[in-house]
């Protein structure tokens, strides 16, 4: 069986991704599951070229640094051809009205002045990445299971129209993980595209920053350390980040504070002794281009092996190949 996951170079990795993902999918992968940088999701909006390469290397380097086994990592652009040549397939077989309900499309889209047709079609890219590698299971939140049923249905589709070649994937709920909010706004999710950066650890900042950053955290005038998401949910932000770098329990974490000062200090302590093995190792993979571009030139001939035959034999089935 295979499980396929993904993060997206919109920005630098940031604690959230750490906590909530990445660090699970080195813990508890399967030896068959994929996991890839996919910088062509990235263009769906206006970006900048030399930092979109630049931040897909680093966080290629922090996968391979947070312990995830390198034989199951790729980038996604280093397939653009094998992925080029099924989106066209799967695009020629998706309905405009399939991709245009896409409820990401739709935010996203709405009131925007110009409007990428990529944002409209990556559900489609998106399914060529599944379908490619053969994916049994995607886990993925509530906002990317429609995309997930899309790769269901044009896979069932194109089966049933030209022969069958594509495994039929399903969405799956990813374990349940830390879900860290924002330091500045705890209303929203720690984000690598925020506006305001003060408020997101990411995973290589230096360790002075951390410390800065999580002194600087909102807090509350209630005066009191309770593990209260509704009541207090700046407070039970660093209690869940305490207790996800800890392994503990938030409201076993609350137990032992009655001050915001020493709570911080406490948090921002144990985020950065969880990241500094990971920043230490991505840094010296960055400082080598050599070894990360060996790690890198590997997973892409894997992948594309693992693609090749499934793709000789849309291709032929649909008549173009």
């Amino acid at each position: 069986m295979t499980r396929l996951s993904a993060i997206t170079p919109s920005d630098r990795a940031h604690l959230g991704n750490h906590l909530g993902a990445v660090r699970h999918w080195a813990r508890d992968g399967h030896p068959g599951d994929l996991y890839f940088v996919s910088d062509l999701h990235a263009m769906t909006v206006s970006y900048n070229p030399a930092r979109l390469r630049a931040t897909t290397r680093e966080l290629l380097a922090v996968l391979v640094a947070s312990g995830i086994a390198p034989d199951r990592l790729f980038v996604q652009s280093d397939l653009i051809r094998e992925l080029g040549a099924l989106t066209w397939l799967l695009e020629c077989a998706c309905a405009f009205g399939e991709a245009s309900r896409m409820t990401q499309f739709k935010q996203k889209s709405d009131g925007q002045a110009m409007v990428r047709l990529s944002l409209l079609t990556y559900p489609v890219l998106m399914a060529a990445d599944i379908l490619l590698l053969g994916a049994d299971e995607v886990p993925v939140g509530a906002d990317q299971r429609q995309h997930v049923e899309l790769a269901r249905d044009l896979a069932r589709r194109f089966n049933t129209t030209y022969g069958e070649v594509f495994a039929i994937p399903r969405a799956v709920m990813p374990r349940t993980a830390a879900r860290v909010r924002d330091l500045s706004d705890p209303t929203r999710k720690m984000s690598k595209s925020a506006q305001d950066s003060t408020g997101t650890v990411f995973v290589l900042d230096d360790p002075d920053l951390v410390r800065r950053k999580i002194r600087k955290a909102k807090t509350d005038a209630l005066g009191r350390v309770e593990h209260d998401p509704a009541g207090q949910p700046a407070v039970s932000n660093l209690l869940e980040i305490l207790a996800a770098c800890r392994g503990t329990d938030p409201r076993t974490e609350a137990a032992g504070f009655s001050e915001y000062g020493p709570l911080k200090e406490a948090v921002a302590e144990a985020v950065v002794e969880e990241l500094r093995p990971i920043r230490t190792r991505a840094l010296e993979l960055l400082s080598d281009p050599a070894e990360l571009d060996a790690i890198r030139k590997a997973g892409a001939d894997r992948a594309a092996d693992r693609a090749a035959h499934r793709l000789s034999s849309a291709l032929r089935l649909a008549g173009v190949g």
